[in-house]
């Protein structure tokens, strides 16, 4: 059970990490889900979003943190 506690503590810390950034770069993050690629659609009645980009930068991003932490 101590690996679940020490998990939960980087899982939280990693969360305090990410708010800290949106709370002070949110202004210049505008750009963040709305890159080229994602699709947007907005009709009559309808709307829809779907950002393929950024959800593959993020996928990209958070592979290489995994990366990095199970190297070191």
């Amino acid at each position: 059970m101590p690996g679940i506690g020490k998990l939960l503590v980087m899982v939280g810390m990693g969360l305090v990490v990410l708010g800290l950034i949106f709370w002070f770069f949110g202004n210049k993050l505008h750009w963040f889900g709305n890159l080229p690629g994602d699709v947007r659609y907005e009709g009559k009645n309808v709307r829809v979003y779907f950002p393929w980009v950024t959800m593959l930068l993020v996928s990209i991003l958070l592979s290489l943190i995994m990366w990095l932490i199970r190297r070191f």
